[in-house]
């Protein structure tokens, strides 16, 4: 079950502050109307897919018809054969207003963090996702400046079917812009819609929809007849202004989200799954090759503490957000070692299968700091991002921060490198 995804007010600089002021945020920050959805109220979303399945008692994911994988299957193994490796090796870096002032969103702390994805990480594509169009807009053009892949990502959520759209279109024009002036560029046009999009599930808002299909109020059939209307509608309006490859982040359990793939031109599927042996891995991914076009891991990762890569898509689940300020539940134990072996070995798989692209989730999750001070609210255990943000003044939601590499970030950094020489 993979993990789901909020609006991290994003970016920090590693080492000094001096470079995060208030004012430099406040400054910065877009006044949009594009707010999304918080961190803590999409994250909450993981934790319901798979009890709705179990309730819709669905069937086996259906074969690709046989026009869909004979149209690319020959072409692309040759390909993949002759590259031995993954295509593009990639973060994902989302974008988001922030929680509070001391996390609003920065175009300065955006370009330095886009440097050390080029030149420290070696990273040779950014998926650029979140929401606010202005952001993604200037995310990108950067990303692409500096010679890079984007993975262009739009992911608004929780307003009106008509914004959702015209949101992917504005992105997806500039997508193309970028495009047609040489950028490598792919515009995926969403990511689960099944949470994103109202509508779709019964409920106003997020945590109605959540709670609907905890409580199994809501038809199966409906909801994928709804979900599989409005891809098809998002995938004609990526069409319609981009001309590169259109891609989409579907959960990886087909069971609950079925996709017409012949709409796309790359297979896209949000990843956290554990196995002991590699060997699984590759099992269970060759599944999604079926459709015979090429497969981009469009976020795998895991949390920092023992025991979160069998947790999967719920390692943030150690948060108790009813309290204020949230803090850790139980007593795990803060492992930087356990993240990075999870991402290096899973980077082996994908590696070894050849596939289109694997983007690792996350950079930074700004909203989540480190407290090696006081590990009961030491919220990057529960972070999936490969760099540590660290406040000034830890309990001073306005505090100056700066984020400092984790150990994924150098395990990353080292295979990325290496791939790359």
């Amino acid at each position: 079950m993979e993990k789901t995804k909020g609006n991290q007010g994003n970016t920090g600089n590693k080492g000094s502050s001096e470079n995060s002021g208030n004012s430099e945020n406040s400054e910065n920050s877009e006044n949009s109307e594009n707010t999304g959805i918080s961190r803590a109220r999409f994250m909450a979303g993981a934790a319901v897919v798979g009890g709705a399945v179990a309730a819709g008692g669905l069937a086996a994911p259906a074969p690709a018809s046989a026009s869909n994988r004979a149209a690319a299957s020959p072409a692309m193994a040759a390909a993949a054969e002759a590259r031995r490796g993954l295509k593009h090796r990639g973060i994902v870096y989302t974008l988001g207003a922030g929680e509070t002032p001391g996390t609003a969103w920065s175009e300065r702390r955006m370009r330095e963090d886009v440097r050390v994805m080029a030149d420290e990480l070696h990273a040779d594509s950014v998926e650029v996702t979140g929401d606010g169009v202005e952001r993604l807009n200037a995310t990108a053009s950067e990303v692409a400046e500096r010679g890079l892949h984007v993975w262009l990502q739009p992911t608004l959520g929780d307003v009106p079917e008509k914004e959702i759209l015209e949101h992917l279109a504005e992105s997806g024009r500039h997508g193309e812009r970028l495009r047609r002036q040489g950028a490598q560029v792919t515009l995926a046009v969403g990511c689960e819609f099944w949470l994103f999009v109202p509508g779709i599930v019964p409920g106003d808002d997020v945590l109605e929809r959540i709670d609907n299909l905890e409580k199994g109020n809501f038809d199966f059939a409906k909801m994928q007849k709804r979900l599989a209307t409005f891809t098809a509608k998002a995938a004609a309006v990526g069409r319609s202004v981009f001309r590169g490859k259109l891609s989409y982040a579907a959960a990886q359990d087909e069971t609950f989200e079925r996709v017409d793939w012949g709409l796309f031109d790359i297979v896209g599927i949000d990843y956290y799954s554990y196995f002991r042996q590699r060997a699984d891995y590759v099992r269970e991914l060759r599944t999604f090759l079926r459709w015979g076009k090429p497969l981009a891991i469009t976020e795998f990762g895991t949390c920092t503490f023992k025991g979160a890569p069998e947790a999967g898509g719920m390692g943030w689940n150690i948060v108790d957000y009813t309290k204020e300020p949230p803090e850790i539940k139980g007593n795990p134990v803060r492992s930087e070692r356990t993240q990075a072996a999870y991402l290096t070995d899973l980077l082996d798989v994908f590696e070894s299968m050849n596939l289109h692209a694997a983007m690792t989730f996350e950079f930074i999750t700004a909203d989540a700091p480190h407290r090696p001070d006081n590990p009961r609210y030491d919220l990057d255990m529960a972070s999936y991002a490969i760099v540590k943000p660290l406040k000034d003044r830890p309990d001073d939601p306005a505090s100056d921060w700066h984020w400092e590499p984790k150990q994924a970030f150098h395990a990353v950094a080292r295979h990325y490198g290496r791939a790359r020489c």
